[in-house]
């Protein structure tokens, strides 16, 4: 299964479980406080989602190796793409 399935299935879950609670389907009879935190909850999750997305990548980005290697090998084939193009003429 691959990790958008894993995603939508997790999410189709969670919304079929928030609109059965929401619109009472069950006939479950919350009270009010259940209700007023079950209605919002979308919008919570979504936060959790995007401070969670921000941590991972800040993360991500303060972690990042620097490849010395492929950046050496990187100008190497710089410098001998430039040396093809003056021996083929054009002029830098």
């Amino acid at each position: 299964m691959t990790k958008l399935a894993e995603w939508l299935v997790g999410l189709s879950i969670l919304g079929m479980a928030w609109i059965t609670l929401t619109f009472d389907l069950l006939g479950l009879d919350l009270p009010g406080p259940y209700q007023q935190v079950i209605w919002p909850f979308p919008v919570y999750l979504l936060v959790v989602f995007g401070c969670y997305s921000l941590a991972t990548i800040g993360y991500r980005v303060a972690t990042f190796n620097d490849c010395e290697d492929a950046a050496k090998e990187l100008q190497d084939q710089i410098k001998e793409a430039k040396k093809d193009l003056v021996s083929r003429g054009l002029k830098f």
